[in-house]
């Protein structure tokens, strides 16, 4: 049975024609008393009807259309395309053609979504990147000036300033290497040196590294038991060390005096391994947790806390981890603490 719905303008041509032409027909059969003189104008009538009204659809309303899907595509018509326009899309339904419209507009309504979260996150990332630059620029500028007008000639004031100095610049070293480093890892320019390790041995050697900034807080790391068991990942060493490094950094920040950080290392299956980092810190808001993988987002506490760091770290953890082709991901709950996980491929022979 013929659909309405997926007529096309051939068979909507024809069906006006026979229409027309029945009625018409059978009147001049009345009159004519004469069964040719019947016959006849119905196929004059049905053919002139049919050629006509094909015409005024192909002219008039399929015109539009086509030019309608020209804007939708954005398209430049080649000769080849130009038989497809003619020929091939008239015999699209107009219900074929609201729905491709309506796709299309949804289509671009999500695309101009996108562009507005884009530009939101643009003016954030700017307005971030000014602040963490202005902080350590006016800190130096002060200092200066302050000895320019006199302190100079005090060696306790001199000295102090000079050292106060000296961090700020750090400080601004430190910004520029992290967003150089992330630059090139957005530009897919990190070269991987994968090697295999046990993950529990270079866990607790990156303990060891950071074990004295621990100590000044109180805090002690430790493997969870039950995962002491030695397993072996395929990564690049370095770079999951820069990982393990930002992430107990920022645990140690974020983290209550005389607490814990508690290493988790699971066997998801026969191609993952899952490192897990679980501090009982101040936590983060449930509306920040989406976020803090962004550049330069940190929130009000954290920024509070956090004077010297970047505002990047965590950025270049995901890319990283992205780059191993693996996932990293967070759970927290304010003011109970926080846990940052990621995979690794296991060992490879």
């Amino acid at each position: 049975m013929l659909s309405p719905k997926n007529i096309s303008p051939r068979q909507l041509s024809f069906f006006t024609a026979l229409i027309l032409a029945v009625p018409l027909s059978l009147l001049i059969l009345a009159v004519e008393k004469n069964w040719l003189w019947g016959l006849g104008s119905f196929i004059v009538i049905l053919g002139g009807s049919y050629l006509l009204i094909s015409f005024v659809l192909e002219r008039f309303i399929y015109r539009k259309i086509k030019l309608i899907y020209k804007f939708i595509y954005q398209t430049k018509a080649t000769k080849k395309e130009e038989v497809y326009y003619k020929y091939i899309l008239p015999q699209r339904s107009i219900d074929e053609v609201r729905e491709d419209v309506e796709k299309w507009a949804e289509e671009n309504e999500q695309e101009m979504e996108l562009l507005k979260q884009n530009e939101q996150f643009r003016r954030e990332f700017l307005q971030n990147l000014s602040h963490e630059f202005k902080t350590p620029i006016f800190a130096i500028q002060g200092y200066v000036e302050s000895l320019l007008s006199g302190g100079m000639h005090n060696p306790e004031i001199n000295k102090r300033f000079l050292e106060n100095t000296e961090k700020n610049v750090e400080r601004l070293s430190n910004l520029i290497q992290d967003l150089d480093e992330i630059s090139k890892l957005e530009r897919g320019e990190l070269v991987l040196t994968k090697t295999n390790f046990i993950i529990q041995d270079f866990v607790k050697e990156v303990f060891e590294s950071l074990s004295i900034k621990a100590l000044s807080q109180g805090i002690e790391f430790s493997i969870k038991k039950g995962c002491e068991s030695p397993l072996t990942v395929f990564a690049d060493k370095e770079k999951i060390r820069q990982v393990l490094i930002n992430l107990l950094d920022n645990s140690i920040k974020y983290g209550k005096q005389d607490g814990h950080i508690v290493a988790s290392i699971y066997k998801v299956d026969e191609k993952h391994i899952l490192i897990e980092l679980s501090d009982d810190g101040i936590g983060i808001p449930e509306k920040h947790v989406a976020r803090i993988f962004e550049r330069f987002y940190r929130t009000e506490g954290g920024r509070s806390r956090d004077i010297t760091g970047s505002g990047l770290g965590l950025a270049i953890c995901k890319h990283i981890i992205e780059a191993h082709g693996q996932t990293i991901h967070v759970r927290s709950t304010e003011g109970v603490g926080t846990t940052i996980g990621f995979t690794l491929e296991a060992r490879k022979d």
